[in-house]
């Protein structure tokens, strides 16, 4: 079944379908090590893969496994990063949220902002009843995005990932709809 991608307004931001003329500034966006340093995966080094996060994105519209937004600023179309829900399942009403923002956009409230949105999305329109997410344990500003949203921490897992040798753990967040409050979720 599929999923089409929504179009969404925050106060600040558009969340939109990802379209390729996004692949220049996506690539620029996974390219950063620094950005990537608590990713789980290492910086693309070729162009090309940009192009296939992009194709990857409409096919999961297509096959309705999720939804992967584009993130602009509304005052100047600024790309900032994007925004998914993936892994949906409409059987058990659930799906994992991520997102990734250029260096510039952080501590600047826009992951929240575009996060509520996304959120408002899954649990109103979709019906969802669980979102989960997973942080490194070492990116404290990502986990406390989460924490503002009302996502509770329900645990580690050790030793989630290698990236270039590097070990990290995860902390696995969980939302649900009963605890969904979005006017809680500020964007400061």
């Amino acid at each position: 079944m599929p999923l089409p991608t929504p179009t969404l307004s925050t106060e600040r931001l558009r969340l939109r379908p990802f379209d390729d003329a996004d692949a220049d500034a996506l690539f620029a966006l996974h390219s950063n090590a620094f950005v990537l340093r608590y990713w789980d995966s290492p910086p693309w080094s070729e162009r090309s893969r940009a192009e296939r996060f992009v194709a990857v994105c409409r096919t999961m519209a297509e096959e309705g496994t999720g939804a992967r937004v584009a993130i602009d600023r509304a005052s100047d179309g600024v790309f900032l990063g994007w925004c998914s829900l993936s892994q949906w399942n409409p059987d058990f009403r659930s799906a994992s949220l991520g997102y990734c923002f250029n260096e510039a956009a952080w501590g600047h409230g826009y992951a929240t902002e575009a996060a509520r949105a996304v959120l408002g999305w899954a649990f109103n329109t979709l019906d969802l009843n669980r979102v989960h997410a997973e942080a490194d344990t070492r990116n404290l500003p990502s986990a406390r995005v989460l924490e503002k949203l009302g996502f509770i921490r329900e645990g580690t897992l050790r030793e989630d990932c290698i990236v270039n040798g590097d070990i990290s753990d995860s902390w696995i967040y969980g939302l649900l709809r009963r605890d969904w409050t979005p006017e809680l979720a500020t964007s400061s």
